[in-house]
């Protein structure tokens, strides 16, 4: 069990509001408070978004994460933006990296353009990117490793609808593999220990951060 369990913010801005306006005040105001409150990571996820609208929200969500990064020390730890699938998004909006779907790009693709800049004329950090990618069996987590993911997302473990879980017992096979693995799925407080028990480096979750105070998640997941 690690001593330190890393945390996943998966954002939905759809069940925050009816109407877009609501929806993304609401989201940037959780990215907000995950980033103050030292989740490791907050994945983009808005896939209905037109690119355009994606960038815009993408470079909210990365200023207010820099800002809050610039004002703690070494408590709470800085917060990464990953962007679903879109490395050119992630590029102009200046996130860590980004989230690959299981069938997605390769990690490999992710950091040949990350280097290339995507024909961007604008200056690109020289820094690699951060890349997680979305593993469903513990041959996926394999190969995440095997392409230089810097880690997986395995689920889901508990729930999902309309797709079986894949259990506590695939999730301890997956995390044989030597790569950090984060569980999902239906991960909730009274869960979380099992997923841990089972050699997960953390969990990854939307529900959990987005419909709760994250603050008091945060400290009840790093207490257990």
């Amino acid at each position: 069990m690690p001593s330190r369990s890393l945390l996943y913010y998966i954002t939905d801005r759809t069940a925050f509001a009816p109407d877009e306006r609501t929806r993304r005040r609401r989201v940037l105001e959780k990215i907000s408070e995950a980033a103050r409150a030292g989740v490791d990571y907050i994945q983009l996820r808005e896939k209905d978004l037109a690119t355009r609208d994606l960038e815009s929200l993408a470079r909210e969500a990365a200023s207010i994460i820099r800002e809050k990064r610039l004002a703690t020390d070494s408590w709470p730890p800085a917060t990464a933006l990953l962007i679903n699938s879109r490395t050119d998004v992630a590029l102009a909006a200046e996130a860590e990296g980004v989230h690959l779907r299981s069938n997605d790009i390769s990690p490999q693709e992710v950091r040949q353009v990350w280097q290339s800049g995507a024909g961007s004329a604008r200056q690109i950090s020289p820094r690699v990117p951060l890349i997680a990618v979305s593993c469903h069996s513990p041959a996926e987590v394999a190969q995440a490793k095997a392409s230089g993911a810097a880690f997986a997302v395995f689920g889901p473990v508990f729930e999902k609808e309309n797709t079986q879980p894949t259990g506590l017992n695939l999730l301890h096979e997956a995390c044989q593999t030597n790569i950090p693995v984060l569980a999902l799925g239906g991960i909730t407080l009274e869960n979380a220990q099992s997923c841990l028990a089972a050699g997960a480096a953390g969990v990854a979750a939307i529900r959990l951060f987005q419909e709760n105070d994250i603050a008091e998640v945060v400290q009840r997941l790093q207490d257990l």
